[in-house]
Formats: structure tokens, sequence, C-alpha cells
């Protein structure tokens, strides 16, 4: 899967850092749909998508085939293999679908996960967004998982790691807040939810909390306002 790279964009001063640290934008995953597609076209792909995620969902990524997703979207198997060539375009294509709209959601979308919200408002919620999204699409996400040498940079997983960065040098300044993104990155991590919610049977919900807890605790659950000077964040004890 190719992925473009980040655009520059003016950041905070910071430390200076061995990993490049991209700019807030979103990531173009894989090949763009043609924006010249025909309108009808544009909507039989989105729910050959739709169909498919609901396909892993129910049954999981290995038992994804053409024959089955052109069944479940009412379509001729031809019309899929000509929207995506083959059942890895397939996948690629469902994953940069929900990589895109994950994105946009917290890049542009309405707060508290998109931009408007205080920074702890954000991590909660950026963070309760990712635990949910991973649960729905867990095989999918499984599935998906990079390789041991490209885990922590694989670019989907970077600009996520980047996203929650940038929030946490806005709520604690003071913090080394490269190495705390991979910590509160951790207990979102697919194979991690998988574990817990499916071999140790603990409901999604006990994982949310603690994460509202953990970023709290991180965080001292304040918020700097306008005027520099800290307060409590809403909901913090």
């Amino acid at each position: 899967m190719l992925y473009a790279g980040f655009m520059s964009a003016v950041q905070p001063p910071t430390p200076t850092s061995p990993e490049p640290v991209e700019s807030q934008e979103l990531l173009q995953l894989g090949a763009e749909p043609d924006p010249c597609l025909r309108a009808d076209a544009a909507r039989n792909r989105a729910r050959l998508l739709e169909a498919a995620a609901r396909l892993v969902a129910e049954r999981g990524a290995d038992c994804l085939t053409m024959d089955a997703v052109a069944a479940e979207a009412n379509v001729g198997k031809g019309t899929v293999f000509r929207r995506f060539g083959d059942r890895t375009g397939l996948l690629s294509a469902l994953l940069d679908h929900s990589e895109r709209k994950f994105q946009a959601a917290f890049l542009s979308g309405p707060p508290p996960l998109g931009p408007g919200a205080p920074p702890v408002e954000r991590l909660r919620a950026f963070g309760l967004a990712m635990l949910r999204r991973t649960s729905e699409e867990l095989e999918l996400q499984l599935a998906a998982e990079p390789a041991a040498d490209r885990r922590f940079t694989a670019p989907p997983r970077r600009v996520l790691r980047h996203h929650v960065t940038l929030l946490l040098r806005e709520a604690v300044p003071d913090a080394d807040s490269e190495l705390l993104a991979h910590t509160l990155m951790a207990p979102l991590d697919p194979a991690l939810v998988h574990h817990l919610t499916r071999q140790c049977g603990m409901p999604l919900s006990r994982l949310e909390e603690a994460w509202v807890d953990l970023v709290d605790r991180v965080t001292g659950g304040t918020e700097r306002g306008a005027d520099g000077a800290d307060r409590v964040a809403d909901g913090a004890g």
C-alpha cells in the first residue's frame, strides 16, 4: 500500500528529535478515487466498501472474497473486480476508506474529537473513538497489522501518534510528549484490544474508562486557559 508524505507546516518550538514530526495534514492513503468518477460509479464503490466492512465484521477478514462482497452488495462479481482489481486491492481500499474517515474526524470534524475543544478533552475523545473503531473493525485491523519492524513507522500509525503528541504538547508542555505519546498509544493497539476483549472477556466499557483515567493521570486533568492559567478540566476529579 502506498502512502503519500505529509505536507510541511509550522510547528511550535520543540526539542530536537531523531524522529521527524510531520504536519497535521490528512494523509492521502492508497490510490485516491478518480475525481471524474461518475456519480453512480462512486455510489457503487461506496456500497461495495460498506458491504466488505460488514462481511469482515461478521465473518472475519479471512472470509472476505470478491464473490461474497458482490452478493452482499447485490452487484455482479465483475463489478467488484473492475473496481478493486483483486482481493488485495479490495482490502487496501477498505483500510484506506476507514483511515480517511477517522483522520477527517479528528483533524477537521466537530469537537471534542475534532478542533475546538481543549487538548485534554480531545485526548479523551481520541482514545474513546479509537477503541470503538478498533472494536468494530477488529478483524480487519488485525489482518492489517504491520510487521514488527514497521509497527511504529507505518504512515497511518505515525499520523495517529503525531496527533497525540501535539495534544500532549498543549496539555503538558513540560513533558517529553513524543515518548509519552508512545505510552498513551499502547492501550489502543489492536492486538491488545483483541487480547483484552476477546481472550480476557473484558467489556469495551472497561477499556474506555481506563483510557479516560490514564489521560487524566498523565495530564493531571488540567487544561490551560486562554489567559495561560491552569484550570481543572471538565470531568476531572
